[in-house]
């Protein structure tokens, strides 16, 4: 089958639509949340518009009380396929406006183009191009499109535990990489609240957004300034952070660092500001107490704690403070933890809570996904990425980071994200390209197909 041929009819009208769905706004909006639109109407017009359009080809839909556009076509074992419709704030200078899907020298540019309307766009016609050629026989494609994946997939625990949808044999996610991602870490949050005043010129510590990026900014508020300036300059010179010292109040100065953010998946990739601040503030007032969360935390994979870990396949833990906060005699901060299938979470935390340096409390889990390289599913859809594209180069992976498929059963992550591009995901000027846009078209209709054979 020349699946490239299949889907070539359809290269306009994927373009055109995707387009349409970049200028809905569908960033999750509370102030819009009611019983119809669980994440704000932004999202909610972005379901809707698929789901109409979905209908336009003769599909069977489903708008699942508003989480979710459930598109069905056939009968038997299920090829499920999941994707979504929110995107993330936009934040950052863009070339053209985030919600126009402006075309540019091969590329549409606008936030959700690459994560993740565009790979959902891609499966919707790779549906359409096998349906519409009687290609779909003898199992069932449900593609869904959530709603919520930004803010924590309520959209497909919704789908699969309220409204008791079937798990499917088979599924993917076009929301990651290819040729295919295997398997995913463990990921977990841990809080520690620790009461240790540190020494009295210290008023407050902060630093951090989110628990799992690594902190580009951390401040603290002190009485003195004896030196400071001496000591910050040749301390942080050295360390690779930039600084900044202020009069905040009278007798009271601001120290702030700026460190370099990176993913928590990989907090070696960046600079901690606010352990690079706790530290710096343990040599000038000379107290070790300050030191201990560097200490810890600063190796990035828990050799320091003694509770590293890793394996064959997922590979090593790592762990990223991304929140620090003290005040009053209390430091809390937050770590995102991931780590290989072999780790429980809540057995390291009753070893970290042995090391008597504060209450640590598991705050999530998301439990490691692991599929067996070697099986029917993955070899297969590796088999359909290597032939369309002829790249048998490019090795399937695994990953730090969580995806969609941990959303699901027997399900992994598929694209669309090809290797050596740089498509911008969660940043300004998100693009994708259309070329890949299209070829990612004929790699799902492969895909499916090949999967609806392995049903047999």
């Amino acid at each position: 089958m020349d699946y490239k041929k299949i889907v070539k009819k359809y290269k306009k009208e994927v373009v055109s639509n995707l387009q349409k769905w970049i200028q809905i706004n569908s960033i999750y909006d509370e102030s819009t949340v009611s019983k119809t639109c669980p994440f704000g109407k932004g999202v909610s017009s972005a379901l809707e518009f698929i789901a109409v359009e979905a209908e336009k080809h003769g599909f069977e839909v489903d708008r699942c009380d508003g989480y979710c556009t459930e598109i069905v076509y056939g009968k038997g074992d299920i090829i499920g396929i999941y994707a979504h419709a929110d995107v993330v704030p936009v934040s950052g200078t863009w070339k053209h406006d985030p919600f126009s899907g402006t075309i540019d020298e091969g590329k549409m540019y606008g936030r959700g183009t690459s994560d993740d309307k565009g790979p959902a766009m891609a499966a919707f016609y790779a549906l359409c191009s096998l349906k519409d050629n009687d290609l779909i026989k003898g199992y069932q494609v449900r593609l869904v499109i959530g709603g919520n994946e930004e803010r924590g997939s309520t959209c497909l625990e919704y789908y699969f535990n309220n409204l008791h949808k079937p798990y499917p044999k088979y599924g993917f996610t076009p929301d990651g990489e290819f040729p295919l991602i295997y398997g995913e870490k463990g990921i977990s949050n841990y809080s520690v609240r620790w009461e240790v005043p540190f020494v009295k010129y210290i008023k407050e510590i902060k630093g951090g957004v989110v628990a799992n990026s690594v902190i580009d900014e951390a401040y603290a508020l002190l009485n003195t300034n004896r030196k400071l300036k001496v000591v910050a300059a040749q301390y942080f010179n050295a360390t690779g952070c930039n600084y900044e010292i202020e009069n905040y109040q009278e007798g009271v100065y601001k120290l702030k660092v700026f460190g370099k953010a990176a993913h928590g998946s990989t907090p070696n990739n960046g600079i901690n500001a606010g352990l690079a601040l706790l530290r710096f503030l343990s040599i000038y007032y000379k107290d070790d107490l300050l030191d201990v969360v560097p200490k810890y935390y600063l190796d990035g994979q828990g050799r320091a704690l003694g509770l590293y870990f890793e394996t064959e396949l997922l590979h090593n833990s790592t762990y990223n403070v991304g929140l620090i906060d003290y005040k009053d005699g209390v430091l809390n901060y937050t770590v995102n933890f991931r780590y290989p299938e072999n780790v429980n979470p809540l057995e390291v935390i009753n070893n970290l809570n042995s090391l008597n340096i504060g209450k640590h409390t598991l705050l999530s889990e998301s439990k490691p996904l692991l599929m067996d390289p070697k099986s029917d599913m993955v070899k297969a859809l590796l088999d359909v990425y290597q032939t369309e594209t002829g790249d048998y180069e490019t090795p399937m992976m695994t990953i730090g980071g969580g995806t969609y498929a941990k959303e699901s059963k027997n399900t992994l992550a598929f694209g669309s994200h090809f290797p050596n591009r740089d498509d911008r995901i969660h940043d300004s000027n998100e693009t994708i390209h259309i070329d890949d846009l299209i070829d990612s078209m004929s790699i799902y209709a492969h895909a499916i197909d090949r999967l609806g054979k392995l049903c047999d």
